[in-house]
């Protein structure tokens, strides 16, 4: 079965860690959506969710035409062939932040990384991050922030994180959560264990007022294929070992650390 790109810089990941926004301007043009490869692992779970009428969600009264001709026009400007419904189009999943109420009356989500878009639909910012670890500079910041990304420039962030599970799809009442392997023996333990990361971007919708869509592009690729470098390891060995408890929980790294750690530090 054919694998998407994993388009992510291990450079990205930084000690000590902490959960902040990481925001950075993209400059005009820059693709903002990726095409999906039909018959790949990902077109598959997005496929069997959008089948099941599952995908989309969106708050009473609200129009979500401008949002999804906002992304088909991101595609055709990046020459992406728009038959398919932008499920099947595109690797990334979408949501719509209204700027003025900082909420997300829209979604499009079909692999969501451990959380329930059904519970996100309608609720403010700082509301939809109120689970997240550390997040007091989130939280305090999340005016502003939304402003920021609903200003009708365009952003992109990338977030990171270490899973047992080479699903896409971790919709926690969909998929129980996959458990760790029980082995001791460290490079067992990494064969098994998968980088998963996210990047996200911001653009506007045209015809609104303060009107962002967000995307979420997850990419998978085993542990051992992904941390080849012995800089990357290293890197990785930093930014794990430096986590508070609290990150450790809510990434549900806690009972993996250690036995990452020892891999990392004997080298790859």
């Amino acid at each position: 079965m054919a694998m998407t790109a994993f388009d992510f810089d291990l450079a990205r990941i930084v000690a000590p860690f902490r959960m902040q926004p990481g925001l950075q301007r993209l400059a005009p043009g820059t693709p903002q959506l990726t095409p999906l490869a039909a018959g790949s692992a990902l077109w598959h779970e997005k496929k069997r969710v959008h089948d099941a009428g599952a995908s989309r969600l969106v708050v009473p009264r609200f129009d979500a035409r401008p949002a999804t001709e906002a992304i088909l026009a991101q595609a055709r400007d990046q020459g992406m062939d728009c038959s398919e419904p932008i499920e099947l189009a595109c690797e990334e999943d979408f949501a719509v932040l209204d700027g003025a109420s900082t909420t997300l009356p829209w979604l499009c989500v079909c692999v969501p990384s451990h959380w329930a878009p059904e519970e996100k639909l309608g609720q403010p910012f700082a509301a939809v991050h109120a689970p997240v670890a550390d997040k007091q500079a989130l939280l305090a910041a999340s005016r502003q922030l939304v402003t920021l990304v609903t200003s009708g420039e365009r952003f992109e962030r990338f977030v990171w994180t270490v899973s047992p599970s080479g699903r896409h799809d971790q919709h926690p009442l969909r998929h129980a959560r996959t458990p760790w392997p029980a082995t001791q023996d460290q490079q067992g333990f990494a064969q098994q264990c998968f980088l998963r990361a996210e990047r996200q971007t911001f653009f506007p919708v045209a015809g609104t007022s303060g009107q962002a869509v967000f995307t979420i592009r997850v990419m998978l690729r085993p542990l051992t294929e992904a941390v080849t470098r012995r800089d990357d390891a290293q890197r990785l060995h930093a930014a794990l070992a430096s986590m508070s408890d609290a990150v450790l929980a809510y990434k549900g790294l806690a009972p993996a650390r250690e036995r990452l750690l020892a891999w990392l530090a004997d080298g790859v």
